[in-house]
């Protein structure tokens, strides 16, 4: 099981924005020089709380100060952007990290839809038509030639896209929330994907799991489940009285609570703790107890949450890289 990095990072709207942005930059960084393998930065339009407006440019801001992580978007909502405007953002994204990216893509969000008068679009239909055409664009020489006939000169560039560093396409992933969501079957059968989004109870992760290995299965896959993510909320802390105490994720958790509530899916946060937090020792135990819950996965995310104890969060971000992980390795069979 890798180790990776998951920053939907809920602050309390009164922080100043440009501390939050210092803030959610330092801890990717932070992620990338303690070993964490990935870091998929999430994306909203008009929301104070999660203040990263284009994850894109923000995964570019970041090229240069992180030398070894793969970046993800987590998700581009790509019911917000033309094709075009998407498959070309993401081909410059992809060489400026000089191919380390995954293309996470999904909906987004109701108060995104609002903001752009979009709400009486099917979006879970327009994405999966957006994905395809940006596919179409990356693998198809001839496409622009139907669509720009009027300025098509292949002499000087123009009317040509801009392909991805890697080939045909950047690995793709999708995220998943409900447990009899399409998504994750969807994934298996394309080679693709996905992740279990933080704040989902064990019994929907076990149902996405289940999902991804069956569209693997159908495609004529392997059953192989190395390619689906689980993020969590995790804090780790040298003793067990401080790990008790530290509220970094309270506000997190009262805001998502909220959201689900208003969409109706609020039993998806069951009614367990979702918060992974104790000592190195008890963590570990905790994270491999999950894991026999819900099945094998290949990539644990440590979700990023808005930093109440600096010097705390950035320790707990320490000792899951370098004392919990090593535990759980010592654990797992090869």
């Amino acid at each position: 099981m890798k180790l990776g990095f998951f920053i939907q990072p809920v602050h309390p709207p009164a922080r100043p924005y440009a501390d939050v942005l210092r803030e959610d930059r330092e801890a990717v960084i932070l992620a990338d020089r303690l070993g964490y393998r990935e870091a998929f930065i999430g994306e909203h339009l008009v929301d104070s709380a999660e203040t990263i407006t284009s994850c894109l440019a923000f995964i570019a801001n970041l090229a240069d100060a992180c030398p070894s992580i793969t970046f993800g978007t987590g998700v581009l909502p790509l019911a917000n952007y033309h094709p075009a405007m998407a498959a070309a953002q993401v081909a410059m994204v992809d060489h400026l990290v000089q191919g380390r990216f995954v293309l996470g893509f999904g909906p987004g969000v109701p108060g995104d839809a609002e903001a752009i008068g979009d709400t009486s679009a099917d979006r879970n239909r327009k994405s999966q038509e957006a994905i395809e055409h940006i596919l179409r664009i990356w693998s198809d020489a001839d496409f622009f030639r139907t669509v720009m006939a009027r300025t098509y000169n292949p002499e000087i560039g123009v009317g040509m896209a801009i392909r991805p560093l890697q080939r045909p396409h950047p690995p793709i992933a999708i995220t998943s929330i409900r447990p009899g969501g399409a998504g994750p079957r969807a994934a298996g059968s394309r080679g693709w994907s996905g992740i279990s989004a933080t704040y989902v109870t064990s019994h929907v992760v076990r149902a996405h799991v289940d999902g991804y290995l069956e569209g693997r299965r159908s495609a004529g896959l392997s059953a192989d489940a190395s390619g689906w993510r689980v993020a969590r909320s995790i804090f780790v802390a040298d003793d067990g009285g401080t790990a008790r105490r530290y509220g970094g994720q309270d506000f997190y958790f009262h805001v998502m609570r909220t959201k689900l509530a208003r969409g109706g899916a609020q039993e998806v946060m069951g009614d367990k703790p979702l918060v992974i937090a104790g000592t190195p020792e008890s963590v570990a135990d905790q994270i491999l107890a999950f894991r026999e819950e819900v099945g094998p996965f290949g990539t644990l995310l440590y979700t990023g949450h808005d930093w109440a104890d600096p010097v705390l969060a950035r320790r707990s971000m320490d000792l899951m890289a370098n004392e919990v992980m090593p535990r759980i390795s010592r654990e797992l069979p090869a």
